[in-house]
This record gives structure tokens, sequence and C-alpha cells, in this order.
């Protein structure tokens, strides 16, 4: 694949970066058009001050903490933010000091871009909050890899894809009236510390007494903001590192059941085959 050379607005200030640049896209005059997009992970003190801007463009936190601001009005970032901003705006995006922040963007442009904007409650120069985060990430990755690739579809599956992406985020906002800025944030807390450490986490009990917080709190916190409970994503992540576990050569069941908390195998078998709809042997001999 040919790397077109980047536009000279791509911030030099990364550690490591995922970008595509969808060449003569912003010549088309259709209702609306990808650029380019993509992931960055910053560089320390990172910060972009910017006078104006060519194309329309969402920016979406994942991880890290900073600020931005938009017509002169200050926003804190955290993951799951997401803020806007286009020609004629005024943007400063500063992550906090001796932090990193993990980012996706994606520029676009078209008869109907500021429209689309405004239509899915993403208004130019202004920031929301959302939650389901692991949702949006899908999306902006599939973004991204069909941005990157060869394909000569690539402009129409970055577009429809865009447009899929700001009828979600209208869909995932946090409203004014339901946002209470602590429990978002004790809410991704509390699952970035299971997503770290499932292996040794066994019950809403553990999960609730490592955290800090009363079970039935976190409870309430991942019915806000997420689509399962806190125990049915502890047992994701385990039925998913089994099933990574048990493509290695030589594993044995009972091995990976005690490695992940479980009393027996015979439990672990069935928690396996409930989520994977067959048994642990049966999928180790089929990979």
């Amino acid at each position: 694949m040919k790397n077109l050379k980047e536009p000279d607005f791509f911030s030099t200030q990364v550690q490591k970066a995922k970008r595509f640049y969808i060449e003569g896209a912003k010549n088309n005059n259709s209702r609306l058009k990808v650029v380019c997009g993509g992931c960055e992970h910053t560089a320390l003190n990172f910060m972009i001050n910017r006078s104006d801007f060519p194309y329309y463009s969402i920016e979406f936190i994942a991880r890290g903490r900073g600020t931005v601001v938009l017509k002169e009005k200050t926003y804190h970032l955290m993951p799951g933010t997401i803020f806007s901003y286009g020609p004629n705006v005024r943007q400063k995006i500063t992550a906090n000091e001796n932090e990193t922040m993990i980012k996706y963007f994606v520029d676009f442009t078209g008869l109907n871009a500021k429209q689309m904007l405004k239509k899915c409650r993403v208004g130019i120069g202004s920031a929301i909050q959302i939650n389901q985060l692991d949702e949006i990430i899908d999306i902006l990755d599939k973004l991204i890899d069909h941005g990157i690739s060869d394909s000569p579809y690539k402009s129409m599956l970055c577009t429809a894809l865009l447009e899929y992406l700001l009828y979600r985020i209208s869909e995932l906002m946090i409203t004014k009236d339901t946002e209470n800025i602590q429990g978002i944030a004790t809410y991704q807390k509390c699952r970035k510390y299971i997503r770290k450490n499932f292996r040794e986490l066994n019950s809403l009990r553990d999960i609730a007494e490592s955290c800090c917080i009363d079970h039935a709190y976190i409870c309430r916190l991942f019915k806000r903001f997420d689509s399962q409970s806190p125990y049915q994503y502890l047992t994701q992540l385990k039925m998913a590192f089994a099933a990574e576990y048990l493509h290695k050569p030589g594993t044995l069941v009972k091995d990976i059941s005690y490695k992940l908390g479980f009393a027996d195998p015979f439990h672990f078998s069935r928690t396996f085959k409930k989520v994977f709809g067959t048994s642990p042997q049966s999928f180790k001999n089929f990979r």
C-alpha cells in the first residue's frame, strides 16, 4: 500500500499513531465525506493550539485527561469525552501535566457536514460525555482500518461509518439532567480495575470490596453507563482470556480453570459453554 504524504495539520506530538488520509476527498462536493482520521497516543506535555481548521472534526478521548478550549470555553477531557470543531473555531487541546492521552479523531467535509453534527447533537465548538466507550472505540477502529486499506470502496465505507458513529454518539450521550461526573469517574475507575485484575476477581463481592464501593451502587453504575453488569463484564474477560489460552499447545482445561480462580474445572466448563455454546475441550479441538 502506498503511503500518501500526511497533511501538515497532523500532530507530531505523538508517541505513536495510526492515521489515514484520503487523497481527493477534500475536493468532493458530496453531502458528506471523510478526509482523514486516526488514533494518536500523545506525547508528554501534549498541546495543540490552532486558530482555524479547514474541516469539520470530532475527537474522542479513550484514555487520559486534559482540557480543550473551544470558543473561549474550557472543557475538561476524560475517557468518554467527545468534542467537535471546524472552520473558524479556535481550539486549544492540552493533556494534563506529565500525562498522556489516547485520542481518536475524524475530519470530514461535505454540504451536510455541519447539519449532521447539529442533528446528532454534537454541536460545533462544544464537548459532550458518552457512555459505553468500548462500542465507540470499535466503530472508530473499523473506520481507521478501512481508511488505511487499499479497497476502492474505502471512502464510501468510512463515510457510512462516520454517519453511524454520529447517530450512536447521539444515542449514548449523557444529557445534562442525568450527568453525574463523579458517577462516571467511579464507573470508569471500577471498569478499569476489573479489566486489569480479572484473573484474581471471582465474584461481585470481590469487585465491590476491591473497588471500595457498595455492591448495589456499582451495579447501578454499570446499569446506567454500560450494557452489562459488573459480574457479566468480569465473566466476559475471563472467558476471552480462556479462549485465547486454549489455543496454546499442551494447555489443559483444568489449568486454565485454576488460573482464572474457578473452584473446579466443571464450574469453569459450564460457564465457558454458556458463553461460547461449546465445551472448552471441543473449542480446543476445533482450534
